[in-house]
């Protein structure tokens, strides 16, 4: 803000200190001279000791610290002056504990020093040894107030920053400037409108900041009032307002303080391209930019993004080719815009293209990878990130877990929050968040709440993930003691959440509840029933066998049932094997979604399953007139830092013969403690030893398998599937969790599955 940005530069240098008006020597890049340095051990003189401090101060501003000290070590006599020109040439070049250890030397400090100090505690976010200094000194001056009051200011601790305030004995313009900053800063508008009436005696700065406060907060009446009262408007009083109209959307009286401005300059003009741009107005905003007396970077990217955020490509190529003055956010936008189309290749060459990189370049090009779907890359790009000593920001934290969480690397996620401490990010929401994801996403839900109970701040996508976490993976009395506890917060429950909640109790059996919790969300929790709550209570309803209620509920709807509606009736129908009601709900769903391939499978099994191989035929001859195709079903596992894929009946992998001889055995042992196939799921009339053949080695089991061979014991065997787990598979690892005593985690297409001692978490309740 405009106060502390004077009070806190990067790099200060109080040139005060000199005691002499001379000017400095006319090469300070020249060492002394040797008869100088041969005077250092005679008695100095007032004008030996100022010429030393000169040399010092020159030393300093050019970087050479060594140099600066050395000569101050070898002064025969010191000042003052002398100990405060060091002090700041510390500070100004980044060496605050030399300054420290300096300071608890000197023989004496005045105003100056402790001033500089109490600057570089600040800077260095230290405000209680700030506050030390200060509270120290025996005589202060107004900048010594101004810097306490900033400071705090910068820091959102607004009572102290008034408490200052109200002590400072000589209150100047910068003093009144501080403590209103400490209020706009921190979004107390009414404090600070309060303060700001106090006070008739305010510059055109404070005028421009309540106005900027106003206009940042989207409370356009209240600064075009500020704005009429003004007693003098300068260029920053016009370039604000019209900029807070452009970013409003109201382009109209944007339009017409920028045609009544007294005078524009390239900020005034760049806010209306900007303007325009952000509003879709592409014509409106290219004129504009054409009309510009001079343009900036700042402009060039404003027109460039404007095209990206339309997709318009062709025309934020043909720009970005033409302009003069491009900068590292030119390129990122470009690189942003390509993978946003779908055009990774030629965002990769753009990044390859760049002449710099910052981390935004990284997290932009990670992101493209991961949302293209292409995770391996994206976790290459990452490793690079790290490798090339660019700090990983949080965006570029946060793709990556979203990208592990979809592949379920466990491993590698854990190795990624291992980063995420080292990187000393405290665990709010933005990365926690995706952090909770990848831990529940890869099979491990007490790791997720683990982190949940860490987290440092919670919004309402932390309580939801956590909650949708406990859902997926079955444990549905987890996830509503979560949301008890949720509600017990300030964070009010959304339509996510209770999707949340009722798909917990659709996957636990928790029928009651879950009908309890839907008639009473909007009265309680103030949350519209929307469809995705009734595809819950209709997926919990044929769970339980409560297909009538689940046909009453769609009829009685507000809308029509869309096809995810039609589908958990379908599934529901499978499940209970109620053959007329899922042809019912399998002809809306080809008439809604002809292409939906599941559908078709889901209906097939049924058929398969009460015998109508007719019927398996008609759908089989219909998916083929339609041009339907089956999505074939692979199963994933992660072993040894690597991911290992396996599609049904898999030749390719190079431990084929082991894990097939390995099933060989498994199933001579599952037979003989009871295991009976489901060949009913065969969508072939074949004999059953054929299709006892042809279930033996589904993805599933092969992925399975492998990991047994490959993870130690002692440690779950993950695996990811496609599509939804077959009967038969789920049957099988059961008892194969039991034969081999080993945890098996699999996550197919609609939840979590844990399998361990010869039963699944999900209690055959799928």
């Amino acid at each position: 803000m405009f106060c502390c940005s004077k009070i806190f530069p990067r790099r200060f240098f109080y040139t005060g200190v000199a005691a002499s008006a001379q000017s400095f020597p006319s090469d300070p890049t020249s060492r002394p001279s040797a008869s100088f340095l041969k005077n250092a051990a005679s008695p100095a003189s007032d004008a030996d000791v100022v010429r030393w401090n000169k040399t010092i101060t020159a030393h300093m501003r050019h970087g050479r610290v060594a140099a600066a000290a050395a000569l101050f070590h070898r002064m025969r006599r010191r000042t003052i002056v002398s100990w405060n020109v060091m002090l700041s040439g510390y500070l100004s070049n980044g060496c605050f504990p030399l300054a420290v250890r300096l300071f608890e030397s000197m023989p004496r400090h005045d105003i100056v020093s402790f001033n500089m100090m109490i600057h570089g505690h600040v800077l260095n976010q230290d405000l209680a040894s700030a506050r030390r200094l200060f509270d120290r000194m025996p005589l202060k001056d107004t900048v010594t107030w101004n810097t306490m009051i900033s400071a705090y200011a910068w820091n959102g601790l607004v009572e102290e920053a008034r408490d200052i305030f109200e002590r400072t004995p000589d209150k100047n313009s910068i003093t009144w400037n501080g403590v209103l900053a400490a209020y706009v800063q921190n979004g107390l508008l009414e404090a600070a409108q309060r303060l700001f009436d106090s006070n008739s005696n305010w510059d055109t700065i404070s005028w421009n900041a309540m106005i900027a406060c106003y206009v940042r907060r989207r409370r356009l009446p209240e600064a075009q009032q500020l704005f009429d009262r003004m007693p003098k408007r300068d260029i920053v009083s016009w370039n604000t307002l019209i900029s807070g109209y452009a970013q409003n959307g109201d382009m109209a009286v944007a339009r017409s303080l920028f045609d009544e401005s007294p005078s524009l300059d390239v900020f005034s003009w760049t806010a209306m391209v900007s303007g325009y741009a952000q509003n879709g107005m592409l014509e409106e905003a290219r004129k504009v930019f054409d009309e510009m007396p001079y343009r900036n970077t700042v402009s060039w990217n404003a027109m460039i993004a404007g095209y990206v955020q339309r997709q318009k490509m062709d025309d934020a190529t043909e720009l970005f080719e033409q302009m003069p003055c491009k900068n590292v956010n030119t390129w990122n936008t470009m690189i942003t815009g390509h993978a946003q189309c779908g055009m990774i290749d030629q965002a990769r060459r753009m990044f390859d293209e760049m002449p710099h990189r910052d981390a935004v370049s990284w997290s932009a090009m990670i992101a493209a990878y991961s949302h293209g779907g292409f995770s391996e890359e994206a976790l290459q790009m990452f490793v690079r990130m790290g490798r090339h000593r660019n700090r990983i920001n949080r965006s570029s934290f946060t793709c990556i877990l979203s990208t592990i969480a979809d592949i379920a690397m466990l491993e590698c996620g854990k190795q990624v929050h291992g980063r995420l401490i080292k990187a000393g990010y405290v665990m709010g929401c933005f990365v926690g968040n995706a952090l909770l994801a990848m831990y529940s996403k890869c099979g491990r839900v007490d790791q997720a709440h683990k982190a949940f109970e860490e987290m440092t701040e919670k919004d309402v996508v932390s309580w939801n993930t956590m909650i949708s976490g406990y859902a997926r993976h079955g444990y549905g009395n987890d996830a509503l003691k979560v949301f008890d506890a949720m509600r017990m917060t300030d964070t009010h429950p959304n339509d996510v959440t209770m999707v949340g909640v009722l798909s917990a109790c659709s996957h636990a059996g928790l029928v009651d509840i879950g009908i309890n919790y839907f008639h009473t969300m909007h009265r309680v929790f103030g949350v519209m029933v929307k469809a995705a709550h009734y595809t819950c209570m209709i997926d919990l309803l044929g769970r339980a066998g409560r297909l009538d209620d689940a046909q009453d509920l769609m009829r009685d709807m507000p809308f029509e049932p869309d096809a995810t509606m039609w589908g958990a009736l379908l599934g529901a129908s499978r499940i209970h094997r109620n053959t007329e009601l899922a042809e019912k709900a399998a002809k809306r769903i080809f008439e809604l979604e002809p292409e939906n391939s599941g559908m078709y499978v889901l209906l097939s099994n049924l058929y398969a399953t009460s015998g109508k191989w007719n019927d398996v035929d008609k759908m089989r001859v219909m998916m083929r007139d339609r041009g339907v195709t089956k999505v074939p079903g692979f199963s994933w596992i992660e072993a040894n830092n690597k991911i290992h894929t396996f599609s049904v009946g898999d030749m390719i992998h190079p431990e084929k013969e082991k894990i097939y001889a390995f099933l060989e055995e498994l199933d001579m042992k599952m037979k003989k403690q009871g295991h009976v196939s489901a060949t009913e799921m065969v969508l072939l009339d074949v004999e059953e030893e054929e299709k006892e053949h042809m279930l033996k080695y589904h993805s599933e089991k092969l992925a399975v398998a492998f990991g047994i061979l490959s993870i130690p014991p002692g440690r779950p065997i993950q695996v990811i599937k496609n599509l939804r787990v077959c009967q038969d598979c789920h049957s099988a690892i059961k008892f194969i969790s039991a034969i081999e005593n080993r945890l098996v985690i699999l996550r197919d297409s609609n939840r979590f599955h844990h399998f361990s001692g010869g039963s699944c978490s999900c209690g055959d309740y799928w």
